[in-house]
């Protein structure tokens, strides 16, 4: 299974266009198959946690439906998880060049002027402010000195 890793960086053009890795752009290859026929490769989605968008391949992005039909369609809960999830969800297909548009909102959700990081997670990425994702980046690796990974896999040796 392909997945999204590392951190690279890339100019943001004035018409708010960047360039993904060309190590994304295979993965997203590699999981549009997992998609139905004519989806966009990716969505892109204001982070719920961080200044920063999320970008989700597009067969993932439908999983999160599942958990979320299972709460009581009426219910707030309900109600703001999908307006949250949905509501400013961006459909994007790279051009020839493997570039994608940005939002005006969405880049100013991230802060984003004329760099972008892109920080790979596994399953899904990331688009940070360059600085703003250093921060985060050393945020997480100090919390993740305290995590007790009771169930990860042992690497036999």
């Amino acid at each position: 299974m392909s997945v999204f890793l590392g951190m690279h960086q890339n100019r943001l053009d004035v018409k708010k266009r960047v360039s993904i890795p060309a190590g994304f752009r295979t993965v997203l290859r590699a999981r549009a198959g997992e998609a139905a026929e004519g989806d966009a490769l990716m969505v892109l989605v204001p982070s719920l946690k961080h200044a920063c968008l999320d970008v989700w391949p597009m067969a993932a992005f439908l999983a999160l439906g599942t958990p979320l039909n299972r709460l009581d369609t009426f219910s707030d809960d309900q109600d703001d998880m999908a307006l949250a999830l949905y509501g400013d969800a961006e459909p994007v297909d790279p051009d020839k060049e493997g570039r994608i548009l940005l939002p005006e909102a969405m880049a100013a959700h991230a802060g984003l002027t004329d760099s972008v990081a892109f920080v790979g997670l596994g399953a899904i990425f990331q688009i940070w402010e360059p600085a703003a994702a250093l921060r985060r980046r050393d945020e997480a690796r100090s919390r993740a000195r305290g995590v007790t990974l009771a169930a990860a896999p042992r690497i036999a040796s």
